[in-house]
């Protein structure tokens, strides 16, 4: 095989990509509307960052990124929000969901059938394949049928593979060589990787500090009375642990009673929460440091994401944009997650080569 190549469509800060550098792949481009991405992209995985709307994209501009390799791979995740169990907590947000940025999925299956790449990998929410008023993943099942393509697909926990956190992704892989295979768990329940092995050799810093040594291990400031109910939080709890003159009004409301995780600390021998892209903040789920007084800071966040260490998000010398940052590490596809499909294809083009070499 003389050439295997890789574009990511919705690439962001290159999660997906990097796990692909990892397994020794060629990433050619990556394709996301947010300019802010291009430096993290580019810088870690010697790829170009095309700044353009997926729906503007043509195939012909994908074929000439894929040249002449012989295996073409297309990746991509699509923006997802509206398949989240977020937007379905209200009859309105889910009327909202079925017409939210679905067509970005439906774009992505345009591309696949412009230029028929040899592999495909889709990578989105659960809720996606579970949305059953829609026909969005059925279509896009559909094209890939129409084109001759072997499917598999499943619902990953990512601590099953290694990943210190608990997300639940859906990941799709297609083959127009032959049949395909995710590639089966990693780890057990006994064995999955924690909190306290991602994070836990981190030097301590206090709410709003900043490492001397690692400027994107920094912490967003707590108010005086946050500081006061992260003191009283538990690992593992909620804001149930405060004293009642801490808890707050919506939490007092019977509606509010089931968001038990916002304002709780990380449990250091468990898997983390699912990062998003208020990761770093404790009022937007139990992002508070299992120790300090603190929510975790973005290299915690990145690191909980399998950001290697040595991946920059930004120029040497450069103040990160903390709320941006965050987002871009919240929105990411988790590297040691990228590694698994990228793992899964690298087995599945060995056994095709040999079978049809």
């Amino acid at each position: 095989m003389s050439s295997i190549k890789v574009i990511d469509l919705f690439c962001g800060i290159g999660g997906l990509s990097h796990g692909f550098v990892r397994e020794g792949f060629e990433v050619a481009a990556g394709f996301d509307i947010d300019e802010t991405c291009r430096f993290p992209f580019e810088t870690n995985n010697n790829a170009l960052f095309v700044n353009k709307d997926i729906r503007e994209v043509k195939g012909s501009e994908l074929s000439a990124f894929f040249g002449k390799a012989d295996v073409r791979i297309l990746v991509g995740c699509a923006p997802c929000q509206p398949f989240s169990t977020y937007a379905f907590k209200s009859p309105d947000k889910q009327e909202d969901a079925q017409k939210a940025k679905w067509s970005l999925l439906g774009e992505f299956a345009r591309l696949i059938e412009e230029i028929k790449p040899e592999i495909v990998s889709m990578e989105n929410v659960p809720g996606l394949a579970k949305f059953d008023k829609s026909y969005i993943f059925q279509d896009f099942l559909k094209v890939l049928d129409k084109n001759d393509y072997f499917i598999d697909f499943k619902e990953i926990y990512c601590p099953d593979y290694g990943i210190p956190q608990q997300r639940k992704r859906l990941v799709l892989l297609a083959s127009r060589l032959s049949p395909i295979k995710i590639m089966d768990k990693t780890h057990s329940p006994k064995t999955y990787k924690t909190v306290k092995d991602a994070i836990g050799d981190l030097e301590p810093i206090e709410s709003g500090g900043i490492s001397e040594k690692d400027p994107i291990h920094r912490a967003s400031k707590l108010s005086d009375k946050n500081i006061q109910r992260i003191r009283q939080s538990k690992q593992g709890g909620t804001w149930r642990d405060w004293s009642e003159d801490l808890v707050l009004d919506c939490h007092r409301k019977t509606s509010g009673k089931s968001y038990g995780s916002v304002y709780g600390r990380m449990d250091w021998d468990k898997p983390s929460p699912t990062m998003t892209t208020f990761c770093t903040g404790i009022g937007n789920g139990r992002f508070g440091h299992p120790e300090q007084d603190r929510a975790i800071s973005l290299r915690e966040a990145a690191l909980l994401q399998t950001f290697p260490k040595t991946y920059k998000f930004v120029p040497d010398g450069q103040t990160p944009n903390t709320t941006r940052l965050s987002t871009h590490i919240g929105n990411a596809v988790p590297v040691e997650l990228g590694q698994v499909v990228a793992k899964s294809i690298k087995f599945h083009l060995a056994q095709w080569h040999k079978t049809y070499s």
